[in-house]
C-alpha cells in the first residue's frame, strides 16, 4: 500500500481475487470485523459444520477459530470468472500440516457463497492414552 497524504490507498478490490484476498488476509490477521465487510449479507456458507450457514454463523465461527491461529500459509489460489480457489494451511498449536480449500462466488464486489472444506479432527488436541 502506499500512503497519499496521511492517508492509506485502499486496496484494489474490485475483482473477484483482489476480494478474495482482502477477506481472506483480513480474517487470517485477526480482523474479523474488516473480513465481513466484503461478505453479502445474504452470504451462503457451507462448512463441515452444517450449523454454520449465515453471516451471523460465519462471525461466530471466525471469531472463534481466529485466535487459535499460529500461521496461514497459502498453498495456491486459481480463478474462473467470479469464482476463486484457494488452499492453504490454518495452522495452529494442534496442527501445521492441515489443508484447506475455499471456494468462493463473488457478485458485484461482494462474496455471496462460501464453501470451506478442511479436516475438523485435524484440529482436536491429542486424545490422551
Amino acid at each position: 500500500m502506499t500512503e497519499i497524504e496521511g492517508e492509506h490507498e485502499m486496496p484494489n478490490t474490485t475483482t473477484p481475487v483482489a476480494i478474495v484476498e482482502a477477506y481472506h488476509q483480513a480474517w487470517t490477521s485477526g480482523d474479523v470485523d474488516l473480513a465481513l465487510t466484503y461478505l453479502a449479507d445474504s452470504v451462503a456458507c457451507s462448512a463441515p459444520d452444517p450449523e454454520i450457514t449465515t453471516k451471523t454463523q460465519w462471525r461466530a465461527y471466525l471469531s472463534a477459530f481466529v485466535p487459535m491461529l499460529t500461521g496461514t500459509p497459502e498453498l495456491t489460489r486459481m480463478t474462473d470468472g467470479n469464482r476463486v480457489a484457494l488452499w492453504y494451511f490454518p495452522q495452529t498449536v494442534v496442527t501445521d500440516t492441515t489443508l484447506a480449500s475455499e471456494l468462493f462466488t463473488v457478485e458485484g464486489e461482494q462474496i455471496t457463497d462460501i464453501r470451506l472444506s478442511f479436516d475438523r479432527l485435524s484440529y482436536m488436541p491429542p486424545q490422551a492414552a
